[in-house]
């Protein structure tokens, strides 16, 4: 919120969408980034494998999601990969809300795959669950 208030006072961001739906599916892509953490917390041996699952994961968030550059400029490989990002869908999302002041039927056909990968995410991590004690 706070990011947003400075975005549009000092920048002069128009906000012509939900404030309220924003952060509700701005909230289900957090959960999604968790359950994607808890995912590899599990499947990782130790700390580093950890940190290096995570950070696999990072750029080609940044670089497949049309965070840094044009989605319809990408190769279609690049593209196809780019969709299973939940941070592409959430782009989308944050532009449609903020920049269009599009409602929930605009931005419904982004969020099931969010919500289809925080899914995936967090069965993957019961799934691999093993107990140890150290």
């Amino acid at each position: 919120m706070l990011i947003l208030a400075i975005s549009a006072v000092v920048f002069g961001l128009p906000i012509r969408g939900s404030l309220t739906l924003l952060m509700l599916t701005l909230g289900l892509f957090i959960a999604s980034n968790l359950a994607l953490g808890l995912t590899f917390s599990v499947v990782s041996t130790n700390q580093m494998q950890a940190q290096q699952l995570a950070q696999f994961t990072l750029l080609p968030s940044f670089l497949l999601s049309g965070f840094t550059f044009p989605f319809q400029g990408m190769p279609v490989w690049a593209q196809w990969i780019g969709e299973l990002l939940p941070m592409t869908h959430s782009i989308r999302i944050v532009r449609s809300l903020l920049l269009k002041g599009n409602g929930f039927a605009a931005i419904a056909p982004e969020l099931w795959p969010i919500a289809l990968v925080t899914v995936a995410s967090i069965a993957m991590a019961v799934w691999f669950y093993r107990e140890t004690l150290d």
